[in-house]
């Protein structure tokens, strides 16, 4: 990790404190959050976030600027994998929407 993807994790983690439900760990050289088990989102080198969505959804948020489809070593994910790049976190409310999206896919696939 670098001082980019530290400063994203101390955000998130921010933002999150209020849900003691949110495990963190690290994990494929990123700090990820946790609910239940499940990846969240995972603060990742340069600063970018890592979203865990629906793939119907993630169909949708691609199209957001500053969204792309993740890559984890030479594999490129599915929809359901979003970096989203620093330049689309540049608020908390932008980071809030982030987190609040992951939260409610993760909701949706524990029913």
């Amino acid at each position: 990790m670098d001082a980019s993807g530290d400063e994203l994790a101390d955000r998130v983690r921010a933002l999150l404190t209020l849900d003691g439900e949110v495990e963190e760990k690290r994990m494929f050289g990123t700090r990820a959050f946790l609910l239940d088990g499940h990846i969240l989102v995972g603060a990742r080198k340069g600063g970018v976030l890592l979203v865990r969505v629906d793939e119907e959804n993630g169909a949708a948020l691609i199209t957001r600027p500053g969204v792309a489809t993740a890559v984890m070593g030479p594999r490129t994910m599915g929809t359901g994998w979003l970096d989203v790049s620093p330049g689309a976190l540049a608020t908390d409310d932008e980071l809030a929407f982030w987190l609040d999206v992951a939260r409610e896919d993760a909701a949706g696939r524990e029913h």
